[in-house]
């Protein structure tokens, strides 16, 4: 299982680590003049490429179904769900996302820790990997959240944030394996 000193020196060492950096200051520029926040259908188009990099042509037709209006509605409910119980208001955030067409608890994992770095990391086979030492190429829901807790402590543990403590373990495993 991978550790903070695992990681330490790959904080910004990720070749993905400067693209990443402006994808999600774009995303927060968008969203700070959006009232309620949403995605357009570029932005999403460009969280897609970032995250299914070569496979991003695997389900193009499935995601030609989504228009700007559609994801414009379900990002925008998705990310201005706010609860109390903030569990719950996770398992809200996929299940609204995962209503897109081609998204799955991956891709949203992806549109959650871009705009939301602090809190989300992106769930893959690559973190999980070394997270659990464990071999995985689908996720659910409860998944993530037990993937999410185990970053959540090495990003605290580190003083990173949430998505860059993720993205240190996905370089870490290119690396070595």
């Amino acid at each position: 299982m991978i550790t903070a000193e695992d990681i330490l020196g790959l904080r910004t060492a990720s070749r993905d680590y400067q693209k990443t950096q402006t994808l999600k200051t774009n995303l927060a520029q968008a969203l700070r003049n959006r009232a309620p926040r949403y995605l357009t259908i570029r932005e999403f188009d460009d969280i897609l490429h970032w995250k299914l990099r070569g496979q991003y042509g695997r389900q193009r037709k499935r995601r030609s179904a989504n228009t700007e209006e559609t994801v414009r509605a379900v990002t925008g409910l998705a990310l201005s769900i706010q609860h109390d119980n903030k569990e719950y208001e996770l398992e809200l955030r996929f299940r609204i996302l995962c209503a897109l067409r081609g998204v799955e608890v991956p891709v949203a994992s992806a549109i959650l820790a871009l705009v939301f770095p602090d809190k989300y990391a992106v769930v893959d086979f690559r973190g999980w990997r070394q997270v659990f030492g464990k071999k995985r190429d689908s996720f659910t829901v409860p998944d993530y959240k037990k993937y999410l807790a185990k970053v959540q402590l090495l990003a605290q543990e580190l003083g990173w944030p949430v998505q860059e403590a993720d993205l240190a373990i996905w370089e870490y495993d290119l690396r070595h394996n």
